[in-house]
């Protein structure tokens, strides 16, 4: 009896573990099941992001044919004195033009940005050209760009006054006279003459106080004056600052919506930041932020870091987007040191990359429409009518997203050879000109001269 007991409970207990065994086998099925299911909503939810982002962030040839008719436009409503026009076209001053004539050692200040470029060049007339040149880079604390005017221009002239000490024996200062520099300052100005002029607004993120209104060149030869730097200011030169140019031709999404609308000038510079390299690795991070939201692609918790603005710089995605490792070796480690997401899958770089692309390819196009409108303006976009021959146009780029982000530089110059046609494009180069601006602002300099007279 005892042993047929046994038995019976050997058999109660086999049967109660085939029965667990089966329904943790059903469980793990199950669990695998909503693991597969949530793995594949996951992915359409990505997907739908995705092509969300493609579609509005398209530009399509004749979108950017209209973009650079309206920028036409707005250049002949500024010449035409429309203060209410978004490119404004206000007069430079400029009198007397670099003849190639120009000698001696001229400075020259590059404020465009959140970096500025101190430069010296020797010129030595038509037959040397110029002879050399010197200049430094200084990267402005972000403190600085939010803070006092004299703040920020006296750090600059202390840099300035630095870089002046270093002057070595290539190049030469004739006795007895004063130092003299040309002073490139990319933002709206009201010019009173070539040397003076009034800040209209600040862009580029600036917001300084007690500037709007006041003659740029004061501030800066008042700041020289503190520091002991005996130099004159001879040349204020502006740029066409097309970054103001706004349209509703322009393909704003949710993204640029946000962060203009989060930015120190609401409504303001738009073209600029659409297609300039301050703001490109900002709305990556916002598309990057909606698919952690939307579609959890780093997981279930949307990393903390990815929440902060601007934590994602533009040569940050350069260096993603130029990635060509079978791994992504490059991205992974960004994603892991900026976003904080230690363990990337190779899906997740690739999406990274993809986006990096879609946002490369839309600024670098935009702003080949816009330099196409300013070759249309000068009638530099067509054949001559007269059937005679093309003239060359070189079009001169400075700055680091030309230069450095190569995938940016070559969708701008294929878009402008697809806007041009390949007749006319055979005649418009696109060249790099490192420090085109300061250099530009030497000569102008040299040709302003207090002494050009004298020489």
């Amino acid at each position: 009896m005892g042993k047929a007991a046994a038995v019976g409970t050997a058999v109660v207990v086999a049967a109660a573990v085939g029965v667990a065994v089966v329904i943790a086998r059903r469980r793990r099925r199950r669990e695998l099941e909503l693991a597969e299911g949530a793995a594949a909503e996951r992915k359409r939810k990505v997907a739908a992001v995705i092509e969300e982002v493609e579609h509005t962030l398209s530009t399509p040839t004749a979108l950017l044919r209209s973009i650079s008719d309206a920028l036409v436009s707005e250049m002949e409503r500024g010449l035409r004195g429309d203060i209410h026009a978004a490119v404004r076209m206000l007069i430079t001053y400029v009198d007397n033009l670099p003849t190639g004539n120009e000698q001696g050692l001229f400075y020259a200040l590059d404020l465009g940005g959140t970096n500025f470029r101190v430069l010296r060049v020797q010129l030595g007339g038509k037959e040397k050209r110029v002879v050399n040149q010197q200049y430094d880079e200084v990267s402005i604390p972000p403190h600085l760009m939010v803070g006092t005017s004299m703040e920020l221009f006296d750090f600059i002239a202390a840099a300035l006054a630095k870089f002046v000490d270093t002057e070595g024996d290539d190049f030469h200062l004739p006795e007895g006279r004063q130092r003299e520099l040309g002073f490139t300052f990319s933002f709206p100005v009201h010019q009173t003459s070539i040397s003076s002029g009034t800040l209209i607004k600040w862009t580029k993120g600036f917001s300084i106080n007690g500037a709007v209104g006041e003659d740029v060149v004061s501030e800066l030869s008042k700041a020289m004056e503190r520091q002991g730097l005996d130099m004159k200011v001879t040349a204020l030169v502006i740029n066409t600052e097309w970054g103001s140019f706004k349209s509703d031709k322009l393909p704003l999404s949710e993204f640029d919506k946000a962060m203009d609308f989060e930015s120190l000038n609401p409504g303001e510079q738009i073209y600029e930041k659409m297609i300039s390299g301050m703001y490109l690795g900002e709305i990556v991070r916002r598309i990057l932020l909606k698919l952690a939201h939307d579609a959890a692609l780093f997981g279930d918790v949307v990393p903390p870091k990815l929440e902060q603005p601007f934590v994602l710089r533009t040569p940050d995605m350069s260096a993603m987007h130029h990635d060509s490792s079978h791994d992504l070796k490059t991205v992974g480690a960004k994603l892991k040191d900026i976003v904080g997401v230690p363990d990337t899958s190779l899906e997740v770089r690739y999406i990274t990359s993809h986006i990096c692309d879609i946002v490369a390819e839309r600024g670098a196009r935009l702003a080949a429409a816009g330099i196409y409108g300013i070759l249309k303006k000068l009638g530099r976009d067509k054949m001559p009518s007269d059937g005679s021959k093309m003239p060359r146009t070189v079009v001169a780029l400075d700055g680091g997203l030309y230069e450095h982000y190569k995938k940016f530089s070559s969708c701008l110059e294929s878009t402008l050879t697809d806007l041009l046609g390949d007749d006319v494009a055979s005649s418009v180069v696109t060249k790099l000109a490192n420090d085109g601006s300061g250099v530009g602002a030497a000569l102008l300099a040299a040709s302003h001269s207090q002494y050009a007279e004298v020489d």
